[in-house]
């Protein structure tokens, strides 16, 4: 089968197309032909990061749309012919390949109105968003309307989605970063309610707009440079929650307001097997019916073309620039 993948961590340039046998599902996987899949900051911190067994070769990519052509013997809801998406599992070989296995207890049928290419852009920022949201900083739906969240980064892949399931589920009001006029705009179209300029002064902002200080603030990026305006704009007893890995986290910044401080990874469930594993694939189903009822929208922003070294390469470079908006997806072999 054809994949795309690495000898040796470094940059972009390592990335390379390869020939590899396909896999053969166990236990509770199933095989999927991969039909698009979309490229995470996540992809560029592991190939910089993570080197290979020597002469093995690294295969990239945590987010996948296809169809289900083989199961292992223990599977239990899926069946070949069954169009699913999911994000993978990050202790195994990813999804930039023709075909990937994949435990059934992450995955869940893809949205039936999105085509392969808008279902591939959701599934990790889905499952960081939800996770984030409903299972870390346990938002409520009931949560009253005069209770806000700050979203820094609202405009990237996780903050997009955060935005509409805020909108989707919840009463909040929801106040997202973005500093350029066309990330402004895409938050807006997302659904956020207020919109700061995350280069300028978040507390005077939020000042000057008279806004009541957030019960929760989400960081999706750069947690390290806003670290005190958070500490000094979240309301005493918030919640503040970091996906991002600055190079310190000084939490004594919330010990007098005694703030819950939240660090999500959304490869924790896969990654430990632990009891709940299957939440992943529950909240995907959930997320299909919002997308199939209208109240939540692919964030794909551009297909960059087929699933191959060149095409790769490219997107890694744009999610390295940081400017960025929604999601690239890449699709077909």
């Amino acid at each position: 089968m054809k994949a795309v993948g690495y000898l040796q961590a470094g940059d972009a340039e390592q990335l390379q197309d390869i020939e590899l046998p396909t896999p053969t599902p166990k236990n509770r996987e199933v095989l999927v032909a991969v039909k698009a899949v979309s490229v995470n900051p996540v992809d560029c911190k592991i190939r910089t990061r993570v080197s290979p067994e020597q002469g093995q070769y690294k295969i990239l990519g945590w987010d996948a749309a296809g169809e289900v052509v083989d199961v292992g013997p223990d599977v239990e809801h899926f069946k070949v012919g069954d169009q699913v998406w999911y994000a993978g599992d990050l202790t195994k070989a990813g999804t930039n390949a023709e075909f990937h296995t994949v435990d059934e207890r992450i995955i869940s049928l893809k949205p039936q109105n999105l085509s392969f290419a808008e279902a591939a852009a959701l599934p990790l920022t889905a499952i960081t968003a939800w996770e984030m949201l409903f299972d870390r900083l346990q938002v409520q739906q009931h949560d009253h309307p005069h209770e806000s969240i700050l979203i820094i980064g609202g405009a990237g892949g996780v903050g997009s989605m955060a935005i509409q399931l805020l909108k989707a589920k919840t009463q909040l009001q929801v106040i997202a970063t973005a500093s350029r006029p066309e990330t402004q705009a895409w938050v807006k179209q997302l659904g956020a309610d207020i919109v700061l300029d995350h280069r300028q002064s978040l507390v005077e902002q939020l000042q000057a707009q008279n806004i009541t200080a957030p019960r929760y603030v989400f960081s999706t990026t750069h947690t390290g440079s806003y670290l005190t305006q958070i500490a000094e704009l979240i309301a005493p007893q918030g919640r503040f929650g970091l996906i991002d890995d600055p190079e310190q986290l000084d939490i004594n910044l919330f010990k007098r307001k005694s703030i819950a401080v939240h660090w999500e990874f959304m490869f924790t469930r896969s990654m430990f097997q632990t009891p709940d594993i299957a939440a992943q694939s529950h909240l995907l189903q959930q997320v299909a019916q919002l997308i199939e009822t209208g109240k939540i929208k692919t964030t794909l922003n551009q297909v960059m073309g087929s699933i191959n070294a060149e095409n790769i390469r490219q997107a890694h470079h744009a999610i390295e620039s940081e400017r960025t908006q929604g999601k690239l997806v890449l699709e077909g072999f």
